[in-house]
């Protein structure tokens, strides 16, 4: 179970644990708060933002990657080189104590570009994470809101699952499904070029970064 599923579950069940005392009959609503979070523009944009910010260390990476490739170049010019019986002790010495500095900088320059990796991603996944319960949360208070005004006993999420991937909710009779509504109203006023359009992917945040390579 991914880490927005767990969110959504958990924030929907809490804000609508209890029901009317007295009322014979319930008044019952289901949401679907994977597709809110998906369709959400500010989940969209936070999504670019990741895109932007992972193509950054990308490069960043690409360029450490270039000087240990240029490394390693030259250590297989030095090689052979060294492999070369004609050359004199001396300059054999010589060139052999080139060959050990540049394979120690080299081997220093790929440990500082993993660290820096995973440095970068763990710090980018942290701060994503954040971003993303903030924007459940102002789904969840949405949903709450409109709950109200309407009176609802109970508000369902009809995307929630199971530790076994089976959904929460199998069968509601009667209940009124407020996700078109509800995404209706988180998409008043937003930006065209946030918004998603037909054929794009849907934006995914990441619950882990990529491990280092």
């Amino acid at each position: 179970m991914t880490l927005i599923r767990r969110f959504l579950t958990i924030a929907v069940a809490a804000t609508f644990a209890s029901v009317a005392v007295g009322q014979d009959k319930l008044n019952i609503a289901t949401v679907d708060m994977q597709e809110l979070f998906k369709q959400y523009y500010r989940t969209n944009e936070a999504q670019k933002q990741i895109n932007v910010e992972r193509a950054r260390i990308q490069k960043e990476n690409n360029e450490r990657l270039a000087r240990i490739r240029e490394l390693e170049e030259n250590l297989g010019k030095l090689r052979k080189q060294l492999d070369d019986p004609s050359l004199n002790d001396s300059k054999k010495q010589t060139l052999f104590k080139d060959w050990q500095g540049q394979q120690q900088e080299g081997i220093a320059l790929d440990r500082e570009r993993r660290e820096y990796l995973q440095r970068r991603n763990q710090a980018l996944n942290e701060k994503m994470v954040q971003r993303m319960k903030g924007i459940l949360e102002e789904i969840r208070k949405l949903v709450e809101e409109k709950a109200k005004v309407e009176n609802f006993d109970y508000v369902f999420d009809k995307s929630g699952m199971s530790t076994s991937q089976v959904p929460f909710l199998l069968y509601t009779k009667d209940a009124t499904d407020m996700t078109a509504i509800l995404l209706k109203d988180l998409n008043k006023g937003a930006p065209p070029e946030s918004l998603i359009k037909d054929g794009e992917t849907k934006p995914e945040i990441p619950e882990t970064a990529p491990a280092a390579n």
